[in-house]
């Protein structure tokens, strides 16, 4: 059942679900942080009203940098805009930053410790139509690899408005993940964003504590949690039960949380489930985390060692097994 605590969208599972790009939630947030802090600086590519900057710049031109098709330049301007005193966003799409951009925001941002805020659009397969050469299914890997960076993916456009506020509020270089298409939304205004945290928003309705029960935690990220949430309903109405986490916090990892769930007694293993290249994801952090603290059985949903195509999201989601019913699969073979 849906955690109570977690004022959840009671509507998650109804046919006509308010649906918003993830990514709205990041231009909501600027637009509010705008009229609080005159030190933000919001910096793009050439991609304004695609990363959700155009109210924005449309609003504060003397805050807003169009830096065009030179994303190195955007980190290197930033970088300096950072260090003295403002607190930039620089936004573009995920493959070219940090993707392209990798070298330049390691040694200028990330080197320095300065005060950045990066906005990785367009992440996942679910770019769609826009095929391989956009879809930035690599970013969780090359980012947590560097020293010292928070790393946000959030569920929905709700959280996305709550990550980016909060990036704000804490000083030092973020990397925040956004998808393109719309998506259903999970949270509601009343749910709490708790950075570093791992949140149960799913939950079995048995006794967790009885070792001759069998039950799967599934560890979600991203717009994928709502896949996560479906794939729980349905194997509960098959007498299967799981729960189904949201990883919004990719680094610094909620690890205290991850041996809590593996810990209890009726729990034969887990499942990860993300948007993204199942080597050096989420997925594989966990497995480092537990690979040292407490082995377990794991299962991985995300793309298996090969790049995307254009399609539809629910096409895509399907061909790639990152939908439901690949993770209700993967559930089963736990136990």
């Amino acid at each position: 059942m849906l955690n109570p605590e977690l004022k959840l969208n009671p509507k998650i599972f109804d046919e006509d679900v308010e649906q918003r790009p993830i990514r709205d939630g990041y231009g909501e947030a600027l637009m509010e942080l705008g009229e609080k802090n005159s030190n933000v600086i919001v910096l793009t590519a050439d991609l304004t009203e695609s990363t959700r900057v155009h109210k924005f710049a449309e609003k504060w031109p003397e805050r807003f940098i169009e830096c065009g098709i030179a994303e190195q330049n955007m980190a290197g301007i930033a970088a300096g805009l950072a260090v003295s005193g403002k607190i930039p966003f620089i936004s573009s799409y995920a493959t070219f930053s940090p993707g392209k951009n990798w070298e330049t925001i390691r040694t200028t941002i990330i080197y320095n410790e300065a005060n950045v805020k990066i906005a990785g659009h367009h992440a996942g397969i679910v770019t769609g139509p826009d095929g391989a050469t956009h879809q930035a299914t690599e970013d969780i890997a090359i980012t947590r690899c560097w020293p010292k960076i928070k790393i946000i993916s959030p569920c929905d456009s709700l959280e996305a408005k709550k990550a980016t506020l909060y990036s704000a509020e804490v000083y030092g270089p973020f990397y925040i993940r956004f998808v393109r298409d719309k998506t259903p939304i999970i949270t509601t205004e009343e749910t709490p964003f708790r950075f570093g945290r791992i949140e149960k928003f799913w939950i079995p309705r048995i006794n967790t504590l009885d070792p001759r029960q069998s039950v799967v935690v599934i560890f979600a990220t991203g717009h994928l949690v709502y896949q996560a949430l479906l794939a729980a309903k349905e194997l509960e109405e098959e007498g299967i039960y799981t729960y189904v986490c949201n990883v919004h916090t990719i680094k610094p990892f909620d690890g205290e949380t991850i041996l809590e769930l593996v810990s209890i007694p009726s729990v034969k293993g887990i499942v990860t489930v993300e948007d993204h290249q199942i080597a050096g994801g989420m997925g594989s952090a966990i497995s480092e985390f537990l690979a040292k603290t407490k082995p377990t059985r794991i299962e991985f949903i995300g793309l298996q060692d090969t790049f995307g195509e254009s399609g539809s999201m629910k096409d895509l989601l399907t061909k790639y097994k990152m939908d439901k019913e690949a993770i209700k699969e993967a559930v089963k073979k736990m136990i």
